[in-house]
């Protein structure tokens, strides 16, 4: 649709809406103008409840300070020293995994008769060994507290992570009504989704209370040499108890969620394009080790594999985590040189964005790794090829940009070379998982609503 940068519709009840679709008056929104644009009321007041009012809810000022007493944790000079955590965590997953993939072979060959333990197809839900996986990488290297998710799937905290932010009709009546009720109203509600979110919350605070305290007498003490996330931010001096557990509680829900959704992805594409899963485990198995060999992997190699990190862009371009994001204006302004009142509500779309042809040619809705690979046909790599940063907005840009996306790039490149040097993957149910009948069903993140199912087979050798 023909557009200057500005598409104006009408929402429930005629309620104005403003989708934002040029980089100028993205870069506007998210940039120049960043706090005329705040996150809407009803938004903060669900997400709070389960969050915390941390970096990603914060406003104005609070905003800004919080993120400056952050940043040192997320420096990359930080991050490249958890690159470490995140390929061992990855690693622990993927042998587990290996374990039960042959376990569920030898249960098969003792009904048929058979004795090759590592060549059946083991179908496995994706979802819930990404979640299991990130929460346990999170949990180090934001908290230094290891959650033993991947071992045992069962731990309180894993199992209310696997409550919380599983789609269901309650849970999407109650975002229904937070568009109208007061956030008190809501929580008073006898609705079994209430409760849940009520314990979890409770779970998810009483676990980040320990482990600050635990950190804070070690700081006491002069022992607090830890380099986890909670480790740099107390050092700081710049957050209250109350406000650290805000801050805990949204890295691990947040950090943690997201990078399992990129994963979800990630493993359907290379399922429907096996010629990429294949090449991406030749330079996986070039690379790095022997997933059975105990390695210290450093960013030194994870960052020099080109073709994974390539991989790694165009999953998160072709399926961003978090679909959308909403804005109300908080004061009367501007946008492309149009006025914009008060209360109006900005609507950004990183999955229309992602995948408009104007930026992204005529293969926008392609999935090509290829285009972040730099040739003399395409030296603009380093944005898939694309004329402007904000064509890309998977985390999207400027004072509110994702805090933590080089904690998150990094880990979801460990985690994907660890799972794809082991296994070769295809689709469990092909016309299920056909991209056009795959029922999407949002929360914090957008991901199949019955979960992703593949079969996995060990490809042995690495």
């Amino acid at each position: 649709m023909p557009n200057n940068g500005l598409i104006r519709y009408y929402g429930m009840f005629n309620s104005e809406r403003l989708l934002i679709t040029s980089p100028k008056a993205l870069g506007e929104v998210l940039t120049t103008k960043n706090y005329d644009f705040v996150k809407p009321s009803h938004f903060v007041t669900f997400l709070g409840r389960l969050l915390g009012i941390g970096i990603l809810l914060a406003e104005g000022d609070e905003h800004k300070q919080q993120r400056k007493n952050l940043m040192p944790a997320f420096a990359f000079r930080h991050i490249k020293d958890l690159y470490p955590v995140f390929w061992n965590k990855s690693r622990d997953a993927v042998l587990q995994m290996t374990r039960e993939c042959k376990e569920d072979a030898l249960k098969k060959n003792e009904v048929q008769g058979t004795g090759n333990s590592s060549a059946s197809q083991w179908v496995m839900d994706v979802g819930g060994w990404a979640s299991r996986a990130t929460l346990d990488i999170i949990g180090i290297a934001a908290a230094g507290q290891d959650f033993g998710a991947i071992s045992n799937p069962n731990t309180d905290l894993s199992v209310t992570y696997g409550i919380v932010f599983k789609p269901s009709p309650q849970a999407q009546l109650l975002g229904l009504l937070n568009l109208f009720l007061p956030g008190w109203l809501i929580r008073r509600i006898p609705m079994k989704r209430n409760g849940e979110i009520e314990k979890a919350a409770s779970v998810i605070r009483s676990t980040c209370r320990q482990q600050i305290r635990t950190k804070k007498e070690k700081l006491e003490k002069g022992d607090l040499t830890d380099v986890d996330i909670l480790s740099v931010a107390l050092k700081s001096g710049g957050f209250s108890e109350e406000n650290l557990i805000d801050q805990m509680m949204t890295f691990l829900a947040a950090g943690h969620e997201t990078t399992a959704t990129a994963m979800i992805w990630a493993i359907y594409l290379l399922s429907v394009n096996p010629d990429i899963q294949k090449r991406l485990r030749e330079e996986i198995r070039e690379k790095l080790p022997s997933i059975e060999e105990e390695h210290t992997i450093t960013s030194q190699t994870i960052d020099h594999m080109p073709y994974l990190s390539a991989v790694c862009n165009e999953v998160l371009r072709y399926f961003p985590p978090v679909p959308l994001t909403l804005r109300d204006a908080c004061r009367d302004t501007t946008i492309a040189g149009e006025f914009i009142p008060k209360g109006t509500r900005v609507v950004l779309v990183p999955w229309a964005i992602n995948k408009d042809t104007h930026y992204w040619g005529a293969d926008a809705s392609k999935f090509n790794p290829d285009r972040w690979l730099q040739s003399p046909n395409n030296p603009a790599s380093a944005n898939g090829g694309a004329p402007s940063n904000y064509s890309f907005l998977t985390f999207l840009h400027g004072p509110r940009s994702c805090i933590g996306q080089k904690f998150a790039q990094a880990e979801f490149a460990c985690l994907l070379a660890a799972w794809v040097g082991r296994f070769e993957y295809e689709l469990n149910n092909e016309e299920e998982y056909d991209e056009r009948n795959i029922i999407i069903k949002g929360g914090v993140t957008a991901k199949p609503a019955n979960g992703m199912h593949v079969k996995a087979k060990i490809v042995e050798g690495w």
